[in-house]
């Protein structure tokens, strides 16, 4: 522990309490404000990739977190008559990118990342509203029902629809409708055998991953107008939509009861911010850069985000004094870029994933068929820039940016 001062996390999602554990380590005494009832996320799955693995290693948890690995042998990309698009396997990822790709349920990452955190620390049911972001010469106000708070750091993870980012920036336009909708699952499925997949359909995809414990993860994304839901419910949707898709789609919705479906649109900020701070606030995870789920770094750029901002609070130096100062602006610094190019490239991913024009589809399938028989290995040799993430040793300063932020 090498810094005394009063954070203020405002939102106990991924990225708050990431947060709330890398400042704890460090020495902040740290007060976590999460307005719903308790800290229990809604139950879907996450992919944490490598790059947030190492971000975890941290706060001391990413050990266990990676004996949580489920994928086993073979996977890849598929077609809805089954057809092998790609194939890659669990080995081959784990090798090339220093360690494997995990899915888990979100409750057992935020048990694990609340455990860090004194238990005192989190006050749920808080509504927290940001009063005054501060400066250097003057605390940031944090007000709830119960009073205000001031803080030396305010630590904004409250979401997509953030209005700490509002506060901050209010000439931002906000959040857009990226033009589909997912749904998402997590169930016990009896005999289920297969190999962990993504399939691709026509402005449609389909997922089926397994979890360490048992059950089976399965999302879906498909094209479709912002607020529309199914007449009926959203499992009767996805037999629609998905139910003569290949083995093990079938199975998995037969196994699904229609409360266990979570559906949602998706939005992303089109126009990144101009910095991800302002006077003593720093903005986290999808509050600063919300994207598009096709990369599955939604999550990992929240723990990223956590893990780099306490780095630079962490003491003496470059980065470790005052909130609202260097610390800060070297954040923005470091986390911008490589944000911007993560959303702009998860909304590349997401035209790929769902295109809807026959004939462009046939050429993908094809090109994709193609090039994997002629390159292996080339779908994952293009998620280097992202998986191969590593945490800076050490604060750096405002303006430069250390090495795999590129």
């Amino acid at each position: 522990m090498s810094h005394t001062g009063r954070a203020v996390v405002i939102g106990g999602g991924i990225g708050g309490l990431t947060a709330a554990a890398a400042l704890c380590r460090h020495g902040w005494q740290v007060t976590v404000l999460e307005r719903a009832a308790s800290l229990e996320p809604a139950g879907a799955g996450i992919s944490l990739a490598p790059n947030a693995l190492r971000a975890l290693d941290a706060i001391g948890i990413g050990e266990e977190i990676r004996d949580l690995a489920a994928w086993q042998g073979d996977g890849g990309l598929r077609t809805p008559g089954g057809r092998w698009l790609s194939r890659s396997s669990a080995d081959a990822a784990a090798a090339r990118f220093g360690g494997p790709l995990v899915l888990l349920h979100r409750s057992r990452l935020v048990a694990l990342l609340a455990a860090r955190v004194p238990r005192d620390a989190v006050r749920t049911g808080a509504e927290a509203t940001l009063a005054d972001p501060g400066d250097a010469g003057r605390p940031a106000r944090v007000r709830t029902p119960d009073g205000e708070w001031e803080a030396d750091l305010v630590v904004a993870a409250d979401g997509i629809h953030s209005a700490v980012r509002r506060a901050l920036f209010p000439e931002h336009p906000g959040p857009v409708y990226s033009g589909f909708t997912t749904w998402r699952i997590v169930v016990p499925v009896p005999g289920a055998d297969f190999a962990p997949h993504e399939t691709w359909g026509r402005g449609s995809i389909w997922g089926t991953q397994p979890l360490k414990d048992g059950r089976v993860y399965a999302y879906a994304a498909a094209l479709a107008p912002a607020g529309e839901r199914a007449p009926d419910d959203e499992r009767s949707e996805l037999l629609r939509r998905f139910g003569d898709w290949h083995d093990p789609v079938p199975a998995v919705l037969a196994a699904t009861r229609p409360e266990d479906v979570l559906r949602h649109d998706v939005h992303h900020l089109a126009e990144p911010l101009p910095a991800f701070h302002r006077g003593r606030v720093a903005l986290v995870g999808d509050a600063a850069h919300a994207m598009p789920p096709m990369l599955g770094q939604g999550g990992n750029q929240a723990v990223e985000d956590a893990v780099v901002l306490a780095l630079l609070h962490s003491g003496p130096g470059p980065g470790g004094g005052a909130p609202g100062g260097d610390g800060l602006a070297a954040y923005t610094a470091a986390r911008l870029p490589r944000t911007t190019a993560i959303v702009r490239r998860s909304v590349s991913a997401a035209r790929l994933n769902l295109m809807s024009n026959r004939a462009a589809i046939a050429l993908r399938d094809t090109a994709i068929a193609a090039l994997s028989r002629a390159v292996p290995g080339l779908l994952l040799r293009g998620f280097d820039p992202v998986a191969g993430w590593r945490p800076p040793r050490q604060p750096y300063a405002s303006g430069s940016t250390p090495a795999g932020e590129g």
